[in-house]
């Protein structure tokens, strides 16, 4: 069989047999795949430090015959080493990686490669929050999957106002009026930027985020775990 060469993310890690590992990785153009790396947990190695978790590698591998491949060659490209210093990212590095992996099959696109590189850059980033990228993160995956929200207009077709208070309706996937509401005009700019910006740094454009984030993130996730089910 042709060899191929392709950029990956590591997702998870499995020890198997003696000195092997088998590895789920993220690619840009082949999806999600299954790899055995061999003699990698051996000292000598020279696959070892090229899948490294929390990084992006550079990967040369043999497709298998059923679900497996055969791992020929890694390099990082590049690592997020940062990461690991601040037990609050890397506790939720790791739980980002296993929502990419629940949430994608095989054929995964490149966008989710895409929202995965750059969560991890944002992640490795110690200026901006863990909760502001997860929050970024939730709403990325809900436009992937299909289920953005409604933040525009309300639940009665009316344009979102800066002069209301609103409460989420998660069987209209959509805001409602109400005189004590929990959410504003700051909160709905929030999850527009979270759907509409590339990378999540510009979150922090509205004022007040790191409030906010806070607020806005149990909303997200809820909205995930309804719809994604994460």
């Amino acid at each position: 069989m042709n060899q191929i060469v392709t950029r990956a993310i590591v997702l998870s890690r499995t020890n198997f047999q003696e000195a092997d590992r088998i590895i789920t990785v993220l690619t840009p153009d082949y999806g999600k795949i299954r790899l055995i790396a061999k003699g990698v947990r051996r000292v000598k190695s020279k696959l070892a430090g090229g899948i490294e978790l929390f990084s992006i590698s550079d990967i040369t591998f043999l497709p298998g015959r059923k679900e497996i491949g055969t791992l020929i060659s890694s390099r990082l490209a590049t690592h997020y080493g940062d990461i690991v210093s601040d037990i609050d990212r890397t506790m939720l590095s790791y739980e980002i990686l296993k929502r990419i992996n629940r949430v994608t099959e095989d054929a995964a696109g490149e966008e989710y490669f895409k929202l995965l590189a750059a969560t991890l850059s944002g992640l490795d980033n110690k200026a901006l929050s863990p909760e502001l990228i997860e929050l970024w993160f939730s709403m990325q995956l809900l436009k992937i999957t299909g289920h953005s929200p409604k933040l525009r207009q309300d639940t009665a077709g009316k344009d979102l106002s800066t002069g209301e208070r609103y409460m989420f309706s998660y069987d209209d996937m959509a805001f409602r009026a109400v005189d004590d509401g929990p959410f504003t005009a700051n909160h709905i700019k929030l999850l527009r930027l979270g759907i509409g910006t590339s990378e999540p740094g510009k979150l922090t454009q509205v004022k007040g985020t790191e409030k906010l984030a806070g607020e806005v993130l149990q909303l997200a996730n809820t909205m995930l775990s309804r719809l994604v089910r994460i």
